[in-house]
């Protein structure tokens, strides 16, 4: 099983985003989630650390500037979106990535916070 580490450039610009209110409360997060077109498609355009900073896990022992070094994205690449949050958390809870888990339940808590009525 991989290990991850937080990164946090991602949790900041996460912050960031929540602050800005570019975020998406609801939805269908499976569909939304960028796949390895849009991932292609946003790397054609931009760096790997604009990349990496919509992913808040490091794979520990991957190398940088590869796909495989980045995990748990949280956003669209345009806007945070609380399904993913919830996503983050409960996948790095099932897997044990406390660390993980821990950062995204913050940032939802954040989200949570700011967005509330």
């Amino acid at each position: 099983m991989s290990s991850y580490a937080v990164n946090p450039e991602a949790v900041a610009n996460a912050c960031r985003l929540i602050d800005a209110r570019q975020y998406v409360l609801t939805g269908d997060w499976g569909a939304s989630q960028p796949g390895a077109e849009e991932e292609n498609t946003y790397l054609a355009s931009h760096s790997w650390a604009e990349y990496a900073a919509w992913h808040l896990g490091l794979t520990e022992g991957a190398n940088d500037e590869t796909k495989a070094r980045y995990a748990f994205v949280y956003g669209d690449f345009r806007r945070v979106h609380r399904t993913a949050l919830i996503a983050c958390v409960y996948r790095a809870s099932e897997w044990r990535h406390k660390a993980v888990e821990l950062a995204a339940h913050d940032l939802l808590q954040r989200l949570d916070a700011v967005s509330a009525p």
